[in-house]
C-alpha cells in the first residue's frame, strides 16, 4: 500500500481515515546550512524519508498512518551565523507543535509520532517539551523517538555515533539515495573530512558550528558517502519510528 500523505488527501479522504484511528506521522527538520554540498532543506528531507519509511512500516502492520506536511521551520541557533539558516525560538516550535497535536486531536487523532532529523540541542528540547505537555492531557499523545539517545542511536550508524555526522557521511548518503539531483556530488568528492565531534562541542559548552570546529558547517566525512548506506539508513530510520509507535500503542492498550 502507497504511504498516504495528509497534502494529497481531500477532507472527506481525510475524515474517514482518521475514524480508523490513525497515526499522524509528522516530519520535522530545519532550513540550515549543511556544507557546500548539501542543500538548506537537508533535514526536511531526511524527515520525510524517516517518516515515509516508519508509516510504511506501520502500515504492513496493520496501523493506519498518515504522513503530514513537514514542520520546516524550527530551532537552529548552532548554524544561525550561516547564510539562508532560519531559526525559531524554542518556545515558538513548542506552541506549535502544541497546537498542532490539539487540532488533530479534535478530529479523532489520539497519536502524533515525530520523525525528527533536526538534531540542534535547541529543536531536541522544544520537541521534548511539547511531547511532556501532550502527556499533561488525556486527547493525544506525542511519540518521540529522540535519536541522539539511547536505545536509538546505537542502531545507527558509526559516523553517527562518533557525533561528527552534520552534512557528513550518515547525511549525504541519505541525501544520494533520496535526491541526488540537489547533492553538489563533485564538490563534496573533494571536501576532507572534519572528524570534530558535534556532541563533544555541546557537552563543553559549545553553541555555534563555528566554535565546533565546523567553519564550514559539515562535520564528519562527506566524501566516503553512498546511496547504499542512504538507503539502509532510511530503513534504520523507519524501524526506529515504528518501533516506538509500536511501544506507546501497546501502553495505551
Amino acid at each position: 500500500m502507497a504511504t498516504r500523505a495528509l497534502s494529497d488527501l481531500t477532507w472527506e479522504e481525510t475524515r474517514d481515515l482518521m475514524a480508523r484511528r490513525v497515526v499522524a506521522v509528522l516530519p520535522v527538520g530545519a532550513v540550515e546550512a549543511h556544507g557546500p554540498h548539501l542543500p538548506l532543506v537537508t533535514d526536511i528531507i531526511i524527515a520525510d524519508a524517516m517518516a515515509r519509511a516508519g508509516a510504511a512500516r506501520l502500515e504492513r502492520r496493520g496501523v493506519p498512518a498518515m504522513v503530514m506536511p513537514p514542520l520546516a521551520y524550527t530551532p537552529a541557533p548552532f548554524a544561525a551565523g550561516f547564510p539562508g539558516t532560519i531559526s525559531l525560538r524554542e518556545e515558538t516550535t513548542t506552541a506549535i507543535l502544541t497546537d498542532l497535536a490539539a487540532s488533530l486531536a479534535r478530529h479523532g487523532v489520539t497519536i502524533l509520532a515525530l520523525a525528527n532529523a533536526h538534531l540542534d540541542p535547541a529543536n531536541i528540547r522544544a520537541l521534548s517539551a511539547a511531547a511532556g505537555a501532550a502527556r499533561e492531557t488525556a486527547a493525544i499523545r506525542i511519540v518521540f523517538p529522540d535519536i541522539t539517545r539511547a536505545p536509538w542511536a546505537s542502531r545507527l550508524t558509526p559516523e553517527f555515533k562518533s557525533g561528527a555526522c552534520h552534512a557528513g557521511r550518515y547525511e549525504s548518503s541519505i541525501i544520494l539515495a533520496t535526491r541526488p539531483d540537489l547533492v553538489r556530488d563533485t564538490t563534496r568528492r573533494t571536501l576532507p573530512p572534519n572528524p570534530a565531534s558535534l556532541s563533544a562541542a555541546i557537552r563543553e559548552g559549545k553553541t555555534t558550528f563555528e566554535q565546533a570546529g565546523g567553519p564550514a558547517a559539515y562535520f564528519g566525512y562527506p566524501a566516503d558517502a553512498s546511496v547504499k548506506e542512504g538507503e539502509t539508513t532510511i530503513a534504520v530510520l523507519g524501524s526506529i519510528l515504528e518501533e516506538a509507535v509500536l511501544e506507546e500503542l501497546g501502553d495505551a492498550a
